[in-house]
């Protein structure tokens, strides 16, 4: 029978640590094996090191003094706190759990920036007694560490700025509240170090960050004048992140259609799958701006001014850097397109979230020569008709068996972690830690004795 209604293919683009893995006629079936029949999380923390990387080297290259925090919400894996210690990088965490977690896995004190609005005390008070870095949402929170404050040893503060393009935004200080706050810091100096400057734009567009950091180290600059610190802006994060190729995500954006979902399934949105520039690439393009001052580019007035830039990437540091192994508990041909069965939910895919889906093709492992093709979509084990990892239409090069193993490509940023739940009273998938060094593919569980899920 003929199949209709599939969507354009978006395949993912790839580092080649992956592609050793899906050839390796072994290591993915043993993996599958010793699980136990459930789905699992595939981690290459050499890959996060060479992202890193990119972002360091742009703000060298750039001439920026600065500082990387791994944006840690985006994957609670111990491996990449653990990379980031070996690094010399900082970790951003939002929680009291995040904090301990970073600490265990070799991350000092003074590499955290604590993020997030409302902190609580406990929160609050591990990062003063650890010298982490607070971006400080609130003038309640502010007073709030100022009575926790120990003059011998000043917290180191930043305070987040309300950015001028989300004015509507629950987060950061508005101009009248950022004198306030001014005023406490000026007032309390010798039990806060008032080190800067924080913001955080939604979106992934390059020039919004570039004149927003502009203005920022223009206050620096004015708060130095008051006798504070302001040494420091952070940018946050929002890094894009490349997943496919442009010819094939401009296509599949130019022929949209709804009958390409089951149901005729409406989306708000999609995450921009395709982006030019992205993650360390994207910095360089933030820097190389023009902020229409006496300075060349954005670069130049980090520079000149003696600012240091602190960034927040998470998705974007863990691009390439893991996938999601779902086993096929069986398959259900309707008239014109399939039904896929995963073991698992897909809350272990979590673009829903967002009221979106997760658009790099899944595909079928191990390849078993020429077969007919076949469209189908992807659902969970559970019970609820709303469990689907993909309502796309999905070409497949063959019929889907049970036994096959369907992968989805690059996940590690958000997708695989995010909303995982026991639902059904099934377990979370583990996390599987992969080496490439060699000839052959190594693999262990993340260790439960370094705080690993």
């Amino acid at each position: 029978m003929e199949v209709t209604q599939a969507a354009h293919p978006l395949p993912a683009r790839e580092p080649e640590w992956v592609r050793r893995v899906y050839a390796d006629p072994a290591a993915l079936g043993d993996i599958a094996d010793a699980v136990g029949g459930g789905p699992f999380h595939v981690l290459h923390p050499d890959q996060f090191t060479v992202n890193l990387a990119g972002f360091v080297d742009a703000m060298v290259t750039a001439g920026v003094d600065g500082k990387v925090y791994f944006g840690k919400k985006a994957n609670k894996a111990a491996c990449w706190p653990r990379a980031c210690a070996g690094a010399n990088a900082g970790v951003d965490v939002a929680s009291a759990p995040e904090l301990v977690h970073a600490l265990a896995n070799g991350v000092r004190g003074e590499d955290l920036v604590v993020t997030g609005p409302a902190k609580t005390d406990d929160l609050l008070w591990l990062a003063a007694r650890h010298r982490g870095l607070i971006a400080v949402d609130a003038l309640d929170e502010l007073d709030r560490l100022v009575a926790i404050a120990d003059a011998a040893d000043p917290v180191r503060i930043l305070l987040r700025v309300l950015p001028a393009s989300n004015p509507h935004s629950r987060f950061g200080f508005d101009d009248a509240e950022l004198a306030l706050a001014l005023d406490r810091c000026v007032e309390h100096r010798a039990r806060i170090t008032m080190e800067g400057f924080s913001f955080h734009l939604t979106g992934y567009a390059v020039a919004p960050r570039a004149w927003q950091a502009s203005d920022v180290i223009d206050r620096c600059l004015a708060a130095r004048a008051r006798g504070l610190a302001a040494t420091s802006v952070s940018i946050g994060g929002g890094f894009a992140v490349d997943y496919v190729g442009e010819t094939a995500w401009q296509e599949f954006l130019r022929d949209y259609r709804d009958d390409w979902f089951h149901t005729g399934k409406k989306f708000s949105g999609f995450y921009p799958y395709h982006a030019d520039p992205a993650g360390g690439e994207m910095l360089s393009a933030i820097l190389a701006s023009s902020v229409a001052s006496q300075h060349a580019d954005l670069a130049a007035k980090f520079a000149q001014t003696e600012t240091r830039l602190l960034i927040e990437p998470g998705r974007a540091m863990l691009d390439g850097c893991g996938f999601t192994v779902f086993p096929v508990l069986g398959y259900k041909q309707r008239e014109e397109y399939g039904f896929i069965t995963a073991s698992g939910l897909s809350l272990s895919l979590s673009e829903q979230w967002f009221a979106s889906e997760y658009l790099p093709d899944p595909f079928l492992w191990p390849q078993r020569g020429t077969g007919v093709p076949t469209n189908a979509c992807v659902g969970g084990s559970s019970c609820l008709e709303s469990d689907m990892l993909s309502w796309r239409k999905i070409r497949f090069d063959r019929v889907p068996r049970r036994g096959d193993l369907l992968i989805y490509p690059n996940t590690a940023g958000y997708q695989m972690d995010s909303n995982e739940s026991e639902f059904h009273q099934l377990e979370l998938p583990p996390k599987i830690v992969v080496t490439t060094a060699s000839d052959r593919i190594g693999w262990r569980w993340e260790s439960a004795r370094r705080g690993g899920m």
